[in-house]
């Protein structure tokens, strides 16, 4: 039973994941893509490391990969925020959808 719901959320993880990378591919601008990123693929993670968590073999090695994720949420928000400075210090405006 451990295996399938392993499984399943390591799925979930992937989906997420493959979602991310589709928005960095498809979105107009740097900011979108940065959101895109930083949303999908932290969530990803998260589902990833708790899919590897019900396989682990012991308590402390399940805690040991559950901290990964605050930490990568916190250097994964610093990171968008520097790069959205610099685009916006550089003057790179946010995508507006044109007037029909």
């Amino acid at each position: 039973m451990l295996e399938w719901l392993s499984l399943a959320l390591l799925a979930v993880g992937a989906f997420f994941f493959l979602a991310g990378t589709v928005g960095l591919l498809r979105f107009p601008d740097v900011y979108c893509r940065l959101h895109a990123l930083a949303k999908a693929d932290n969530l990803g993670l998260g589902f990833i490391l708790l899919g590897l968590a019900v396989q682990a073999d012991s308590l402390a090695a399940a805690l040991k990969l559950l901290l990964i994720w605050p930490l990568v949420l916190a250097a994964s928000a610093g990171v968008g925020f520097a790069i959205a400075r610099r685009a916006h210090a550089l003057g790179i405006a946010p995508w507006r959808k044109e007037a029909e």
